[in-house]
């Protein structure tokens, strides 16, 4: 989960946090005021902190770096996905997680496309995230989720997993060839593929109760 600035701050030593700030007057100073950065001849300072961040502030706040120098900088497509494309499986995480967090619609979808075509179940299960439930086409998500169960990514790691596949019949039909593609091959069916299909269900999660018929009031003759 990324943390924000103020739960960073509470964690990191005091050379860190001295970095941090740097990094992030860098990724400010390069954004525009009127918009996101604009991509100069050379690399930004704040491009080569993004990549050193694990380094500076440890491996498990690495993810949380990236994502604010991102924010910070207000990143344009061309920004964010040269990041991708040249950083590490890391960075690539680090990109796919705050995808929902800047301003770029539909158009960083080749990320997750090429996330999910990976093995990598770090970049699989950053991939399913806001971003993905958000903005993947219904056949594209149904695979997404479809690439979870098979790469071992638990289906939680998927965004809105039952707003989607609520009443999704394709989904369920696909879920059940699997499973049975699965028991066929003498292979386990994975815990979450449940999960899943029963979430496919198009019956209201709390359906009301039947109603009591009320009682006759008791007549005279009675």
């Amino acid at each position: 989960m990324l943390m924000s600035r103020k739960e960073l701050d509470a964690e990191l030593d005091t050379t860190a946090r001295a970095w941090l700030d740097t990094a992030l007057t860098e990724a400010a100073h390069h954004a525009t005021p009127d918009g996101p950065a604009a991509d100069g001849p050379a690399t930004p300072a704040w491009e080569l902190r993004f990549a050193a961040a694990g380094r500076h502030c440890g491996q498990q706040h690495a993810d949380s770096v990236r994502s604010l120098l991102l924010i910070e900088a207000r990143a344009p497509l061309p920004t964010v996905t040269r990041l991708y494309d040249q950083g590490t499986a890391a960075e690539r995480r680090a990109v796919l997680l705050t995808l929902d967090r800047l301003d770029l619609g539909a158009t960083a979808l080749p990320l997750v496309e090429d996330a999910l075509r990976t093995n990598d179940t770090r970049l699989v299960a950053a991939a399913v995230g806001p971003y993905a439930a958000a903005h993947l086409e219904p056949h594209a998500w149904r695979h997404a989720v479809l690439k979870c169960l098979f790469t071992g990514v638990p289906v939680d790691a998927v965004a809105r997993l039952g707003e989607r596949a609520h009443g999704d019949a394709e989904l369920a039909r696909m879920l059940t060839d699997f499973a049975a593609e699965r028991t066929a091959a003498g292979r386990e069916v994975p815990p979450g593929l449940r999960t899943a299909l029963a979430l496919t269900d198009p019956a209201p999660e709390h359906a009301p109760a039947p109603e009591r018929a009320t009682p006759a009031a008791p007549t005279e003759e009675s």
